[in-house]
C-alpha cells in the first residue's frame, strides 16, 4: 500500500520511517510512503502556501491552488487519485476499526493542514475521509498522519511478532489487561508485589481466561462503553457475562 503525505514538514517523518519496529514496513515497502512537499507546489517567490481568509478572523487559511496542484501531482504519479484524507479536530475519530480498513486497502493521500485548515474547496472537491485523533486541536496534521501511519504499519505481515497485535486493545472490542515480566517477586516501598501465580502456571486455558477477565475489568472501570458495543455486537461469551455479573454483585 502507498500513503502519499502533502506536508509543510516533511523532516518530522524521517525519524519515525526509520526507527522503532514499525520501520520494517516502510524498509520492506509494505507501507511506502512518499513525501511531497507543498511549498513546492507554490507558484511566487515567496513560496506561500496560506493567506488571510475571506471574512475576517484570526489566523491563515492553506490556499487551494498549491494544493490543488499537489494533489494533481499525485494523481499524475498514481494513475489515479486514491482515498483523501484531511486530520481535522471536527472528523470522524480514528479507532481500531478505521486503522484495520487502512491497512487493508491500496493507500491513500493524507493532507496535514496547518493554521486555521484547509480551503474548503479543496476539502468539497477531493477529501473523502476527515478524521481526528480525539476532542482537542493540534498545531497541525503530521502527528495525526504518524499516528495513523504507526497503527497500521504494526497490522502489516512480518512487523510484529505473528499474534502480538491480536492482543492489543480494542483489537476484540475490549481494552487490553496487564501485564508481567521478570522478576517474579518486586520490592517496591519495602513491599514485595508478586506476579499473579496464573501466569506462572504453565496452564494456557487458565492463562488465557484469566487474561480475558483482566481485559473485561479494565473496560468495564474504564471503557464502560465498549461492554455495551461488544454485548451488542455479539463479541462476548457467556463466560463473559457472567464474569461481569460477577463484577457487578455487591459483597454480602
Amino acid at each position: 500500500m502507498r500513503f502519499d503525505v502533502v506536508t509543510l514538514f516533511p523532516e518530522l517523518f524521517g525519524p519515525h520511517l526509520k526507527q522503532g519496529i514499525t520501520r520494517r514496513a516502510y524498509e520492506t515497502g509494505r507501507v511506502d510512503v512518499r513525501l511531497w512537499p507543498l511549498r513546492d507546489f507554490a507558484d511566487d517567490t515567496y513560496r506561500r502556501v496560506d493567506d488571510r481568509p475571506f471574512g475576517g478572523g484570526p489566523g491563515m487559511v492553506m490556499l487551494a491552488e498549491p494544493l490543488l496542484r499537489a494533489l494533481d501531482a499525485i494523481a499524475a504519479d498514481r494513475g489515479v487519485l486514491p482515498a483523501v484524507v484531511n486530520f481535522t479536530p471536527t472528523g470522524q475519530r480514528l479507532d481500531q476499526a478505521l486503522v484495520r480498513q487502512f491497512a487493508a486497502g491500496p493507500g491513500a493521500v493524507l493532507l496535514c493542514g496547518r493554521y486555521e485548515g484547509i480551503d474548503q474547496r479543496v476539502i468539497d472537491r477531493h477529501v473523502t475521509h476527515d478524521i481526528s485523533l480525539g476532542d482537542f486541536v493540534l498545531s497541525g496534521g503530521e502527528l495525526p498522519a504518524l499516528a495513523l501511519l504507526d497503527a497500521l504499519a504494526r497490522l502489516q505481515p512480518g512487523v510484529l511478532a505473528a499474534p502480538s497485535h491480536q492482543q492489543d486493545s480494542f483489537e476484540d472490542g475490549l481494552l487490553e489487561g496487564p501485564h508481567y515480566s521478570r522478576p517474579e517477586v518486586l520490592a517496591i516501598d519495602g513491599q514485595p508485589q508478586a506476579v499473579p501465580p496464573v501466569l506462572l502456571s504453565g496452564h494456557h486455558g487458565h492463562i488465557a481466561r484469566w487474561r480475558r477477565e483482566q481485559a473485561l475489568v479494565a473496560t468495564a472501570r474504564r471503557r464502560p462503553d465498549l461492554i455495551a458495543a461488544a454485548r451488542a455486537a455479539g463479541r462476548l461469551q457467556p463466560a463473559d457475562e457472567r464474569f461481569l455479573a460477577s463484577l457487578e454483585t455487591p459483597p454480602p
